[in-house]
């Protein structure tokens, strides 16, 4: 996998308030982009207003992935938050996709 994303990236961590659990999957995207020594811009959101923002990746919990079909986005669901291993797996692949 590339280590230099040549586009402006954008990731954003989708829960249901846009709050809480939002902000743990940022953190934890950001983590991971850390250590791959990727630059992107990461942010946090609801379902509502995620379906109108501009992202090349959203990152969600698999309740809400059929709400975010047609963003234009690569969407990846995500079972445990906090989980780096699976972030980092689902991500570096998603990463590949959009590149």
């Amino acid at each position: 996998m590339a280590t230099d994303v040549k586009k402006s990236l954008k990731i954003l961590a989708v829960c249901g308030m846009g709050l809480g659990s939002g902000l743990v999957l940022r953190m934890s995207v950001d983590k991971v982009l850390k250590e791959l020594n990727i630059k992107a811009t990461t942010a946090v959101s609801d379902v509502a207003s995620a379906k109108g923002e501009r992202a090349d990746i959203i990152v969600t919990s698999s309740e809400f992935e059929k709400s975010l079909v047609g963003t234009g986005a690569k969407v990846i669901t995500i079972k445990n938050y906090v989980d780096l291993g699976e972030i980092r797996t689902k991500l570096s692949e998603a990463l590949g996709e959009v590149s």
